[in-house]
C-alpha cells in the first residue's frame, strides 16, 4: 500500500477545500472513498489493519485463505452502480458466480429445507415440509415484496437524519406492522415452526434477533428471489481489493497498520485526525467508518457531544456476538459431498436459544451453525485437493452481566463445535485438521474495535432504527459522517454499500476543484 507523510495538510492550494480522511477500509469506508475520489476529493484511507477490507477481509494461512467476515453477496447491481459512479466497469473487476442453491437448512432429527431463486421450487420445498402452508408462504413473499420497496430501496438509499422524514413514513410503517417482529411475521403466515425458522433466520446475517427485529427486514426473502445469491471469486477480501485499486487509480492513498485515534474538532468542526503515534493528518471532511459507538466514544471523547453521549451510549443495545472457528482440512476436497457452499445447521431450539443469547447474555451447550465451505465454488481457497472451512454461532456480547470468560471457554466450545459438526455431517473430521484460526467475542473488540465484541455493531431493533440509528451526517462536529453497520441503513454488505450512498447525497462538493 502507499504510504503519505502524515502531516500533509489540508487544502493544500489556494482557496482548495477538497482533503478527505476516511477511516476504516471497512467495505463501507472504502464504498465511501470510492464515492469522494469520483466527485474530486483527496481521499486517504487510513486503517489499522494490513489489508483492506475491515470484517471482510481474509487471513492466509498454511496455504488457505479463510474469509473473515461476510461470505453472500446480493443485490449485484449496487456494487455495479457504485463501479459506475466511478467510471468503472464493476464486472471488468469482480467476478461474481451465482449460487443454486443458495443454502441448506438442517434440523438435528435429519429433516432438510434447500433455498433457491426459483419460486417452484421454493413452494414445493414448503409443501414437503408442511403442504398446509403453502398458501401462507406465497403471502409471505408478497408480504416481502412490499417491505423490499419501502424499506430498501426507498428509506435504505436516503437519509433518515431529520426527524421530520420519519414522522412522514410512519403511516407506512403502521401500515406494513413495523412493531411486529420477523419471527412473529413468518408466524402469523405458516404454522409449522421449521418453516417459520426458514422464513425468520436472516435477520442473525446482520446481528438482529428474529424475535425482536422489525418485520421489515422480511424484505430479504424478496431481495434473494429477486436478485439471487452469489459469491465473489476470491471473496469478499478479493472485492475489497478491487475497490481499494479503485481508490488508489484515483489518486487516492491507503495508509494501512495505522491507527486513528482521535478526531480533531476545532470551533465545532473538524480538522483533521491525530494518529496513533500524535502526528496529525489535516483534512476538510472526515468520514468515519469505525463502529459508530467507537466514534463517539473514543475517537470524539475531547469533544463535547449532543446527542450520542456515553450515558446515551451505555443505553444502546448492540448486536450478539460471533464465535468463529476457521479451519483447513487435508485431502477432503472429494469428502462430506453432501455438504455445499453454505449450510445451516439448527440446533435442539431456536426461540430458546435467541433468548439466552440476546437476552439473558448466557453461552449454551447447545449451539445453531453457519458453515462455509467456499473451496466447492473456489477452489483457490486451499492447497489442492484440500478444503476451508468458516463455521459460525451466535454467542452473547461482552456486556451482559454474566459475562463469558473466553480464555477458559475457547477450548470447550470448539470441541461442543467439533462434535457437533462431526455428529451431524462431517464424520471422521477431527483427524482431517490441518491449520486452524479462532475469533471469539474478544478477538471483534480488539481486532475491530468493536463495543462488548459485538458482531454487528448495534442492533436493528425498530427504535434502533432509521432516524434513531447514529446519522451518516453527524450531529456532534461539522464536517464528520459515518458510514458502515453502526450509521444508517445498517448492517450487512448491501447496507454498508448503502451508506456510502447516502453520505454521496450529503457531502458537499470539494471547493476549489475543476471537473
Amino acid at each position: 500500500m502507499t504510504r503519505v507523510d502524515p502531516i500533509e495538510s489540508a487544502g493544500t492550494g489556494a482557496g482548495r477545500k477538497d482533503r478527505a480522511i476516511v477511516i476504516g477500509a471497512g467495505l463501507g469506508g472504502l464504498a465511501a472513498a470510492m464515492r469522494l475520489g469520483a466527485r474530486g476529493y483527496r481521499v486517504t484511507v487510513i486503517d489499522r489493519l494490513d489489508v483492506p477490507g475491515g470484517r471482510g477481509s481474509a487471513i492466509w494461512q498454511d496455504g488457505h485463505r479463510f474469509d473473515l467476515g461476510p461470505t453472500i453477496v446480493t443485490v449485484p447491481q449496487l456494487y455495479r452502480e457504485l463501479w459506475a459512479a466511478c467510471g468503472r466497469d464493476f464486472d471488468a473487476d469482480v467476478t461474481l458466480k451465482p449460487l443454486d442453491p443458495f443454502y441448506e437448512i438442517r434440523w438435528p432429527d435429519g429433516t432438510k429445507f434447500t433455498a433457491s431463486q426459483d419460486t417452484d421450487r421454493m413452494r414445493a420445498e414448503v409443501a414437503r415440509l408442511s403442504p398446509g402452508d403453502v398458501a401462507g408462504f406465497d403471502r409471505f413473499l408478497e408480504d416481502s415484496a412490499r417491505r423490499y420497496w419501502f424499506g430498501f430501496e426507498d428509506l435504505g438509499r436516503r437519509s433518515m437524519h431529520q426527524l421530520w422524514e420519519l414522522i412522514k413514513v410512519l403511516p407506512t410503517f403502521a401500515r406494513l406492522r413495523a412493531d411486529r417482529s420477523v419471527y412473529a411475521h413468518a408466524a402469523s403466515r405458516v404454522k409449522d415452526e421449521k418453516l417459520r425458522m426458514a422464513l425468520s433466520f436472516h435477520p442473525l446475517f446482520i446481528g438482529g434477533d428474529p424475535l425482536h427485529v422489525t418485520s421489515m427486514y422480511i424484505l430479504v426473502a424478496y431481495l434473494e428471489k429477486e436478485f439471487g445469491v452469489h459469491y465473489a471469486m476470491g471473496g469478499l477480501a478479493g472485492m475489497a481489493r478491487a475497490m481499494a485499486d479503485v481508490i488508489e487509480e484515483q489518486g487516492g492513498t491507503l495508509l494501512m497498520d495505522t491507527e486513528v485515534d482521535e478526531i480533531v474538532v476545532h470551533d465545532g468542526a473538524v480538522t483533521g485526525v491525530r494518529l496513533g503515534s500524535g502526528l496529525e493528518m489535516g483534512a476538510d471532511i472526515v468520514v468515519s467508518n469505525a463502529d459508530s459507538g467507537h466514534t463517539y466514544n473514543h475517537l470524539l471523547r475531547s469533544h463535547k457531544r449532543r446527542r450520542w453521549t456515553p450515558k446515551r451510549l451505555a443505553r444502546t443495545r448492540y448486536s450478539m456476538s460471533l464465535f468463529v472457528w476457521y479451519f483447513g482440512t487435508k485431502g477432503t476436497r472429494h469428502d462430506w459431498p453432501d455438504v455445499g457452499h453454505h449450510t445451516i445447521l439448527n440446533g435442539p431450539r431456536y426461540t430458546g436459544l435467541l433468548r439466552d443469547i440476546f437476552i439473558r447474555g448466557k453461552l449454551c451447550d447447545d449451539m445453531s451453525l453457519y458453515i462455509h465451505r467456499p473451496s466447492v465454488t473456489d477452489p483457490s481457497v486451499a492447497p489442492e485437493g484440500d478444503d476451508s472451512f468458516y463455521v459460525l454461532s451466535p454467542v452473547p456480547h461482552l456486556g451482559h452481566d454474566n459475562g463469558v470468560d473466553w480464555s477458559v471457554e475457547e477450548p470447550k466450545y470448539r470441541e461442543k463445535m467439533l462434535k457437533v459438526l462431526e455428529d451431524q455431517m462431517m464424520p471422521g473430521l477431527r483427524d482431517r485438521i490441518s491449520t486452524e484460526v479462532i475469533f471469539t467475542p474478544e478477538t471483534f473488540r480488539d481486532r475491530y474495535l468493536s463495543p462488548f465484541g459485538a458482531g454487528f455493531s448495534i442492533e436493528p431493533r425498530i427504535l434502533q432504527s432509521a432516524w434513531f440509528r447514529p446519522h451518516n451526517v453527524s450531529e456532534e462536529a461539522k464536517g464528520l459522517y459515518l458510514v458502515g453497520a453502526g450509521t444508517h441503513p445498517g448492517a450487512g454488505v448491501p447496507g454498508v454499500i448503502s451508506t456510502a450512498e447516502v453520505l454521496d447525497r450529503l457531502v458537499p462538493d470539494p471547493q476549489g476543484v475543476s471537473r
